[in-house]
């Protein structure tokens, strides 16, 4: 997997992760990145402009990494840990940006884990490695087969369910977060759908005071999440 950019690159660097290859444009000039490079004498071949941007679809910021491809955690893992109270499943989010922003919001919230299905859903790219602005190695992401099924696995080990939707819903700030929470984020377009909504403890909505009825799915995320924390202090 090719994935590119100043903080993508600091934080695998930093954190020794495996790099097979970087790609380096002609006229990088971060000697600290360079300097971690040469520390840990990997792979480079410095590059023309035009062959960096052959290699990505985005902006590089000049640097280019080869690393193996995301390796999805174990959901029987989360379901054994007896120290995790609070995760976040996606529900078919489509858009590599959203995707990244919520990463970033759940690691900078302390969030350890989000859950996403393995269909209809954006999966880990170098798009949301860089969305992500290099937080991505602190979130532990778990793919899975159904979410409707993963959400009952999630309530056997005593998690409460809440969605959000406009309709039959609750104030967001009227729930109670204090016991095992997973968080419902849906689909930018069609929100959570029937199944799943159908599956939650609680709906919440988030009140809008504007002409617009709708959040994006990070902003709402968002939102979300630091209610539950600010909840639980």
């Amino acid at each position: 997997m090719l994935v590119y950019g100043r903080n993508v690159a600091k934080d695998l660097l930093e954190k020794n992760k495996k790099i097979k290859k970087i790609y380096l444009q002609d006229t990088f000039n971060d000697n600290y990145l360079k300097g971690l490079i040469e520390k840990r004498n990997l792979n480079v071949e410095v590059c023309s402009k035009n062959k960096i941007e052959d290699l990505s679809s985005g902006v590089t910021q000049g640097i280019i990494l080869d690393i193996p491809d995301y390796s999805y955690k174990d959901f029987h893992d989360v379901l054994n840990d007896d120290n995790q109270d609070f995760v976040v499943l996606l529900d078919h989010i489509e858009d590599s940006h959203n995707f990244g922003a919520i990463i970033r919001t759940c690691e900078a919230a302390g969030v350890k884990t989000i859950i996403i299905p393995n269909k209809r859903q954006v999966p880990v790219n170098a798009t949301v490695w860089k969305t992500s602005v290099g937080t991505l190695s602190n979130v532990d992401v778990v793919m899975v087969s159904n979410i409707s099924n993963a959400i009952d696995r999630l309530k056997e080990v005593g998690y409460w369910v809440v969605g959000t939707a406009l309709e039959n819903s609750v104030d967001y700030r009227s729930i109670d977060y204090s016991s095992k929470i997973a968080l419902v984020i849906g689909n930018e377009g069609e929100g959570i759908s029937n199944l799943v909504a159908k599956k939650c403890d609680f709906i919440a909505k988030i009140p809008m005071y504007g002409t617009t009825n709708s959040l994006n799915a990070s902003v709402a995320a968002g939102i979300m999440i630091y209610e539950v924390i600010r909840n639980r202090k």
